[in-house]
């Protein structure tokens, strides 16, 4: 008696859980046949066809659950799944089936399901029975997470904010999104200070949707509609009309809008959702930075440039010593502006000096210190120092700089490491002077002359030794050229220095006879890529010479009784060139310089007078001491001279040489 009324409750707890698994159990259970057609299902696979079994009875599995099998042990279709099964009878765990159900066809579900085969009383197959369980909510949330991943990884790897947003709709398009709209504020691509943006000055900056022609193209939304309210409220918002297949959502930064990022889907997708909003504005928060941090980048860049360009000559003077042209190529890499820079400084007796040099680094810190060090090239030039001597002079002031930044705790945006090459031609001589720091030597292409590079003493960049720098004369004649550059010009193709110099040795063989300016132009077609890695500047000179015509000089002893002769000399060579109007002035000026001379130094004395763009007077002798203009006290019958030689001259200066000093004054010729 208890064997049967075990028998009969172990019966009726088979039969309950039975029952249950047909009525109640939010697993489902469904049969199928040869075919893969269906030929029964419990209570929550009726629900998920949609309440009508009868309808679905027969159906094959394709028809019933379109979609794809995610994993990849599977047969080509669902009806040769199904008739393995029934064939081997080994079962199947686990395969993940991906698609949408009669009940609900706009969503896509996503299934974990479990195959085995079910026999009869005779052992012989009946069916398949399949049980799945919805993990479409598990499925998703490891989507989103991935997705979010690779918007980490991917969005804002470079600096430019259509590039970003370019990278955010190739991501969310098409697993989150059927299409991706960026509409940014135009004041922020152009790097300026974010404010409160409004609904219609906004530009387009990247479209999935089909229409990429739109990208550049401003944007305008109406006052009230939902884009201008999401912007306004700086919150995601859908769209009342055709909500909620279309979400807006603000680029906020620090509590600013930057933009709106607006996620499509279709009228057969999935509607949006809140774990959808939800990712949707950490998207878009990601994004919004990305564009943040190109706009500080691209304001930096462009003040960076700006200063550059107002610290690099905007033209090169007309001088008679030389005919000069220049180029300048920034780098369009993500480095921003660099330290490279020239210059053409007229100095005193006609002559002229050449510089051109590279600071080491980019960015605000380069520009900076490039213009401080051309600054002080000039003030240094303009003292007629010789090229050795004011490298010297340059490296000490860049060496003290470096230890004020040091000592202050600078970023290291200094000179350090600086590169220069220093020349000055005089066109009455014929003669130039060179030194380099660390610098690449010029090139000089003598008439009928070859190719060639000057040979300078190797001497430490700026800023980084205490060794001397020596100079090296080379003669120069009228019509030669001198081409100054920095590496960047010889590496631009990334062949290395050696092979750049012969390129551009080859150019200015093959075009010596163009012009500066044709042949800058030939250099940098030649030699300079569509992308340029790192900044380079080009000056190219013709040298001229001043001939005999344009100069006097006479060579006195140190006897006062000539001081008159000097003045008469100079008189008569001013009748001779047709400047009559100067010769008073001129003779005054004669005559003090050459009484100095006579009186301060000793050994010959040299009198020169030059017609160039205006007429200078120069006296040299063998001494190195200073003179110095004075005011001279009432009962002092001399001291004078100088004073009066400033205010009858529109310059004047002293230059000095391993032989003595000149002293120098230049007027303006008269006005035809």
């Amino acid at each position: 008696m208890a064997t049967e009324l075990e028998g009969l409750r172990w019966w009726e707890t088979r039969q309950a859980m039975l029952q249950g698994l047909v009525t109640q159990s939010p697993v489902t259970l469904t049969i199928y046949g040869p075919g893969a057609r269906l030929l029964w299902a419990n209570a929550s696979s009726v629900q998920e066809l949609g309440g009508d079994l009868a309808a679905s009875l027969g159906r094959s599995m394709t028809e019933l659950f379109p979609g794809d099998v995610l994993t990849t042990e599977h047969l080509a279709s669902a009806e040769d799944f199904v008739q393995q099964i029934l064939e081997t009878g080994e079962p199947v765990i686990d395969v993940h089936f991906r698609g949408r159900a009669p009940a609900d066809p706009r969503r896509e579900h996503v299934w974990s399901s479990s195959y085995f085969r079910l026999l009869d009383g005779r052992g012989e197959p009946v069916g398949v029975c399949e049980q799945s369980i919805d993990v479409t909510d598990h499925y998703r949330a490891q989507q989103r997470l991935a997705l979010l991943a690779e918007a980490g990884a991917r969005i804002g790897a470079t600096l430019d904010p259509s590039v970003t947003a370019a990278e955010l709709a190739k991501i969310v398009v098409p697993q989150y999104a059927d299409a991706v709209l960026v509409d940014v504020a135009a004041e922020v691509l152009e790097g300026e200070e974010p404010k409160p943006v409004t609904a219609w000055d906004l530009v387009r900056v990247a479209d999935s949707d089909g229409e990429p022609s739109r990208v550049g193209e401003r944007v305008a939304y109406a006052t009230g509609s939902s884009q201008a309210e999401s912007l306004a409220g700086g919150r995601a918002t859908a769209d009342a009309v055709v909500a909620p297949t279309r979400l807006y959502v603000p680029l906020i930064v620090r509590g600013t809008p930057l933009g709106l990022v607006t996620f499509v889907r279709g009228e057969d997708s999935e509607p949006f959702g809140d774990d959808d909003r939800a990712v949707a504005e950490e998207l878009a928060s990601r994004t919004a930075v990305c564009i943040d941090n190109a706009r500080r980048y691209r304001r930096e860049r462009t003040a960076a440039f700006m200063l550059q360009r107002s610290l690099l000559p905007r033209s090169l003077p007309e001088l008679s010593a030389v005919e000069a042209a220049s180029r300048y190529l920034p780098a369009d890499s993500h480095l921003g502006a660099g330290g490279d820079w020239f210059d053409v400084i007229p100095l005193s007796g006609a002559r002229v000096g050449l510089v051109v040099g590279d600071v080491v680094g980019h960015g605000l810190g380069a520009a900076a210190t490039m213009g401080r060090l051309r600054a002080m090239v000039r003030t240094l030039a303009e003292l007629d120092l010789a090229p050795d001597e004011l490298l010297a002079r340059l490296n000490d002031q860049v060496g003290k700089d470096a230890s004020d930044q040091h000592v202050q705790g600078s970023d290291g945006s200094g000179a350090v490491g600086a590169t220069c090459v220093y020349g000055v031609y005089d066109p009455a001589s014929r003669t130039s002077t060179w030194a380099a720091a660390g610098h690449p030597s010029p090139a000089v292409v003598q008439p009928h002359g070859p190719v060639s590079f000057l040979r300078l003493p190797p001497g430490p960049p700026l800023g980084v030794g205490r060794l001397p720098y020596e100079g090296t004369e080379v003669a120069l004649a009228a019509g030669s050229l001198v081409v100054l550059f920095t590496d960047g010009l010889v590496e631009a193709r990334g062949q290395g220095i050696d092979v750049g110099l012969g390129r551009l040795a080859a150019v200015l063989g093959e075009q010596r006879g163009s012009s500066s300016d044709l042949l800058c132009a030939q250099i940098v077609a030649e030699l300079v890529p569509d992308h340029v890695r790192d900044d380079a500047a080009l000056l190219v000179v013709r040298t001229r010479a001043l001939d005999a015509r344009q100069v006097a000089a006479w060579e006195l002893p140190s006897d006062p009784a000539l001081v008159a002769r000097a003045r008469s000399m100079a008189a008569e060579q001013l009748v001779r060139w047709g400047l009559d109007d100067l010769a008073f002035t001129t003779e005054l000026v004669v005559s003090e310089l050459v009484t100095n001379a006579i009186r301060h130094a000793s050994g010959p004395i040299g009198l020169r007078l030059i017609r160039d763009r205006s007429l200078i007077c120069e006296v040299s002798d063998s001494q190195h001491t200073s003179p110095h203009a004075r005011y001279a006290g009432n009962d002092e019958e001399g001291g004078r001279g100088l004073f009066m030689v400033a205010q009858l001259t529109e310059h004047w200066g002293t230059r000095y040489m391993p032989t003595g000093k000149t002293i120098w004054a230049e007027q303006a010729l008269p006005v035809p």
